[in-house]
Parts: structure tokens; C-alpha cells; sequence
């Protein structure tokens, strides 16, 4: 399905022709007076973006974008504002805001946005994906081969690691093997990487929640 344009501004005769310019570039747009009411009716969000006024009755603009950060993460806001407020843009764009543009915005800037904006969109769904999918290969380890993971990804030799877990190298070496590929990883600088994504590097990183009642391996 095409992305959705979320228009969110209490100026009736405004969010109705931004809709429209919208709609005329080929967008599906949704409208909404006011922030309460898109979170009222924004369920399971689709792709897409948030076109946002930053001055509401209500909500402001940027308490709904604290809001959003939490229950809809993959949509990137375009701030709409009737007067240049040099805080309020450091505040918002600090905040992850895509853009932030002055009324009248011209039709160019605020496509181009848009455009941006959805781009955007698509790039933090595939990094959830992907996410997701190393996570699902996570769930395979065992807690010691968790262990021995997290442990090589900060630094630590095999021998060390032997000597920390009063095991021998030989065993240190076999976890390593069965955890580098069960998620699929081909070197140490990957691993790393991977480890640092999934927030392994935390030293109080634990196992996924299923693995905890399995008996470590020596």
C-alpha cells in the first residue's frame, strides 16, 4: 500500500489545502484538528510521514512529537510553523525531527520534504526488520554461547574468556563458533557491529527471556 501523509493542524482551511496539494503529488493523506486526535486515531501506523503544525490548542507540536517517539517511531515529522522560532527548530530537529519549515511553505519545499521524510520512513523500517531478524536469531543461543558472544565482541581473547568462565579455551572456542553462526556472522568487526546494534555491548545485557531457565553449558 502507498505511504500516508499525516496532516495535523487546527487551521481547518489549511491542513484542507495542504491535503490537497498533497493529494494532487499522488499522496494518500489522513487530517486531523489537533494532536490529541491523531493519537486517538493512529493505530498499528502505516509508512509514512507527519506533516505537524507546531502551535495547537492542546498538544503543541512538540509534545506530540514526544508523544510520537514512543508509539509510532517509524513516522518522521515535518514541522509547519507560522513564524520562524530559532529554539523551537534546535528543540524539534534534536528531537528527530526531518524538516522544519516556515508558512507558506512553497509547494517545492514542502514535496521535496515529503519526499525526504518518506524516504526516511522506509530506511527505519528496514532497520527494524533487520533488527527483528537478528533478534529472532538471538533467541538460539544458549546462554553460555550468549555469554562467550557478548564477551568477544568487547574485546575479551579466548583464553580470557576460558579463564572468566573456569572452562577451557577449547570449549570457549566452540561457543564462539556455534554462536558467530547461528546469527550469521562472518568476523569479529560484524559481530561487533551486530552486538552493538542489539544493545550486547551493555554489560547488563541478559540472554532472551525464554533462554533463562536453560542450564548454561560448561
Amino acid at each position: 500500500m502507498d505511504p500516508i501523509v499525516h496532516i495535523v493542524d487546527d487551521d481547518k482551511s489549511f491542513r484542507t489545502a495542504l491535503a490537497r496539494l498533497m493529494g494532487a503529488a499522488g499522496f494518500r493523506t489522513a487530517t486531523y484538528e489537533s494532536g490529541e486526535d491523531l493519537l486517538a486515531r493512529l493505530s498499528d501506523p502505516e509508512a509514512g510521514c507527519i506533516l505537524l503544525d507546531l502551535h495547537m490548542p492542546g498538544l503543541s507540536g512538540l509534545e506530540l512529537q514526544d508523544q510520537l517517539a514512543e508509539c509510532a517511531p517509524m513516522l518522521p515529522i515535518v514541522f509547519l510553523t507560522g513564524r520562524a522560532e530559532i529554539r523551537a527548530t534546535v528543540q524539534a530537529i534534536k528531537a528527530g525531527a526531518e524538516d522544519f519549515l516556515e508558512k507558506p511553505a512553497s509547494r517545492e519545499a514542502l514535496l521535496e520534504a515529503v519526499d525526504r521524510a518518506l524516504r526516511r520512513c522506509d530506511a527505519r523500517r528496514a532497520e527494524y526488520d533487520r533488527i527483528h531478524a537478528l533478534k529472532a536469531r538471538l533467541v538460539s543461543l544458549t546462554p553460555r554461547e550468549f555469554e562467550v558472544f557478548g564477551l568477544i565482541t568487547r574485546g575479551r581473547r579466548n583464553k580470557q574468556i576460558a579463564y572468566d568462565l573456569s572452562t577451557s579455551e577449547r570449549t570457549v572456542k566452540a561457543h564462539r563458533r556455534s554462536a558467530m553462526e547461528k546469527l550469521g556472522v562472518g568476523s569479529l568487526a560484524e559481530a561487533v557491529s551486530i552486538a552493538e546494534r542489539l544493545g550486547l555491548l551493555n554489560p547488563m545485557a541478559k540472554p532472551p527471556q525464554h533462554q533463562n531457565k536453560r542450564r548454561a553449558s560448561p
